[in-house]
């Protein structure tokens, strides 16, 4: 398989062509999973003792897990590249306050089908999960799952609560962001903003509607917003735009030095929000 900068280098030859030609498998690599992580060794015995089911959300098969009674269900949502055990240092303080962890990994992820993962792919499973375990006491998301979760409380997922952690707050900010940590050329953001119109027809205006800070009076749940200042997949300002949007039922949390990933195993973060979680 070439490497990923062999692939970099062929995309931005190509676009000096045709930017459309180019934009193929630019779109497969926007669009598609990325290559599925194992279950970290200091994941592993949380991981493992979780009850797993599997449910079937558009013909997909997706790997549930739970830790607890299933009293006031708090479901955890990974980010890209991620996978459910990512959340593996929450799930003991998350069962010492009388609440029940949830999780699965998506499309694309971990022990779950599929080979895609979109914002709508994400809703349409937490939507399936809360089916299963009961309406959320909490939703806590990484990445691009805490913008996902936005999306899915404006259409219709209930809870109380609302943790985001290190996500996105501007969903038309991807292409560009996307292009830059690959090196691609900034022509080829403009047509993965085309073909992702596209794809997603016949939604409408989704850079705004997709948005985790559009018609934030939409949704009724208080909300914790997390970021680390030195996170260089998702600027801090993303974090900041997020709480300000949200008013007075928003709390920001700015760490430092923990970046977009090592955010969610540090001990003071992952006690800030569970204290958030407290009734």
């Amino acid at each position: 398989m070439a490497s990923l900068s062999t692939i970099r280098n062929v995309i931005n030859a190509v676009s000096y062509v045709s930017v459309k030609a180019a934009g193929g498998p630019a779109w497969k690599l926007f669009h598609g999973a990325p290559p599925r992580t194992p279950v970290r060794p200091e994941q592993r015995e949380v991981h493992d003792r979780a009850e797993q089911e599997t449910l079937t959300v558009a013909g997909r098969e997706i790997r549930t897990y739970r830790w607890g009674s299933g009293e006031k269900p708090v479901l955890l949502v990974h980010g890209v590249s991620g996978r459910a055990a990512n959340f593996a240092g929450f799930v003991a303080g998350i069962e010492a306050l009388g609440l029940t962890a949830v999780a699965y990994d998506a499309p694309g992820h971990g022990s779950s089908g599929g080979s895609t993962c979109t914002i709508l792919e994400h809703g349409a499973v937490m939507t399936a999960v809360q089916e299963r375990y009961g309406d959320f006491h909490a939703v806590v998301g990484h990445s691009f799952g805490g913008t996902s979760a936005y999306l899915a409380a404006r259409r219709g997922l209930v809870t109380e609560r609302l943790v985001s952690i290190s996500s996105v707050a501007d969903f038309g900010s991807l292409p560009d962001t996307f292009c830059g940590q690959l090196g691609l050329r900034p022509a080829l953001a403009t047509e993965l903003r085309r073909r992702t119109e596209l794809f997603f027809a016949p939604e409408r205006d989704v850079w705004n509607r997709f948005s985790a800070d559009h018609r934030p009076e939409e949704i009724t749940a208080r909300i914790l917003v997390v970021h680390d200042e030195n996170d260089r997949e998702v600027g801090v300002d993303q974090g900041r735009r997020l709480a300000a949007s949200y008013g007075d039922r928003a709390e920001l949390l700015i760490t430092s030095k923990l970046g977009h990933r090592r955010i969610l195993g540090d001990p003071e973060v992952i006690g800030r929000v569970l204290d958030f979680l407290k009734d």
